[in-house]
């Protein structure tokens, strides 16, 4: 079941487990420049607002996809966010294998979408692991930051890998682990109090219609930044591979975003000049005991956004100044607390 809480989609497995539940949010942030550089992860600066597709008039395409949709400006960036709620009595969150595609190209090997998991070479995140995914897995610790582009312009990975401009959006497809594996692994203890699960609200909206002649948007790679794709810690049989849930979520551009909803998008965020020279941290995620997967050598022959614009005799990145970020703030998993001056 999927539902779509505070501009969240919440997949749960109540027949599974009550604690089978992981929320996913699309958050806006920076666009580091492409540059050639690599670049720490920028900042969060809040979740795209979602709306359900079926309470809109939208493209027929959209309709039979079913899903979401969300506003970006051309060349605003993004990341994805995997949140799942800490269970006291089990001493860890429910854990999931999640997989993400960009116009049906997994975005951690390049290969075409399919309906199940593959371990050799690995096309999933564990969620428990992985905090989020900010672009293409290009290189082992290296992705490139996913840039939106309008589908057929030829910058999309979907358009440099399949020759095509079809699909566009995002894919997300979500399996829990299976109850007794899980149960087994994570054994209960004694505590005081549980934490509630997230509960909230759905969003909701009028149908209008509209009359935009330009609808999709693709994602396309843009500047390198270093991140992280660990492997999967646990047995591959762990995975209940019978039971997804899976959703596309469509990209407007935001004239589009406005003509289907009636709403205003989001305002352009900060650009990276504008946040650094304000002296705004940067971040680094380590797991030191984790391992990282290996980069695709499909996604590492894509061009980026810029590199493609040269090709092309076009200047699509307003605003790619390079940075040198000098306020890094480094992220270590777990609950630890770092002690500091008295």
């Amino acid at each position: 079941m999927i539902e779509l809480k505070h501009d969240h989609l919440v997949f749960s497995f109540p027949d599974i487990h009550p604690d089978a539940k992981i929320s996913i949010g699309f958050q806006r942030t920076l666009r580091i420049p492409d540059d050639g550089k690599t670049y720490p992860l920028p900042p969060g600066l809040g979740v795209f607002p979602l709306k359900h597709i079926d309470d809109y008039t939208v493209p027929p395409a959209w309709a039979r996809h079913g899903g979401v949709m969300l506003p970006m400006y051309q060349s605003e960036a993004m990341w994805i966010n995997f949140n799942t709620t800490y269970i006291p009595d089990r001493g860890t969150a429910y854990p999931f294998a999640v997989k993400v595609a960009t116009g049906k190209i997994d975005a951690l090997t390049g290969t075409p979408w399919k309906n199940k998991l593959t371990r050799d070479p690995q096309d999933y995140m564990i969620s428990t692991r992985q905090p989020w995914l900010d672009g293409y897995c290009v290189e082992k610790d290296l992705i490139r930051q996913f840039v939106a582009m309008p589908l057929g312009s030829g910058y999309s990975a979907e358009e440099q890998i399949t020759g095509r401009a079809e699909h566009g959006g995002l894919q997300i497809i979500v399996y829990p682990m299976r109850k007794e594996v899980f149960e087994r692994r994570f054994p209960k203890i004694e505590r005081t109090a549980v934490m509630e699960p997230f509960i909230g609200a759905p969003a909701a909206g009028e149908a209008v219609l509209c009359e935009a002649e330009s609808f999709d948007m693709g994602l396309a790679p843009g500047g390198k930044m270093h991140q992280e794709i660990y492997e999967d810690p646990f047995n591959f049989n762990d995975w209940d591979r019978d039971t997804h849930s899976r959703c596309f979520i469509h990209i407007a551009n935001s004239l589009v975003w406005r003509a289907i909803t009636g709403d205003v998008p989001p305002t352009v965020p900060f650009t990276a000049k504008e946040y650094t020279n304000s002296g705004l941290p940067w971040f680094e995620y380590y797991d030191d005991q984790a391992k990282s997967i290996d980069g695709s050598n499909i996604l590492a022959k894509l061009k980026s956004v810029i590199q493609k614009g040269m090709d092309k005799g076009e200047n699509p990145l307003p605003e790619n100044q390079g940075v040198t970020p000098d306020n890094i703030r480094v992220i270590k998993p777990g609950n630890r607390v770092r002690e500091g001056d008295f």
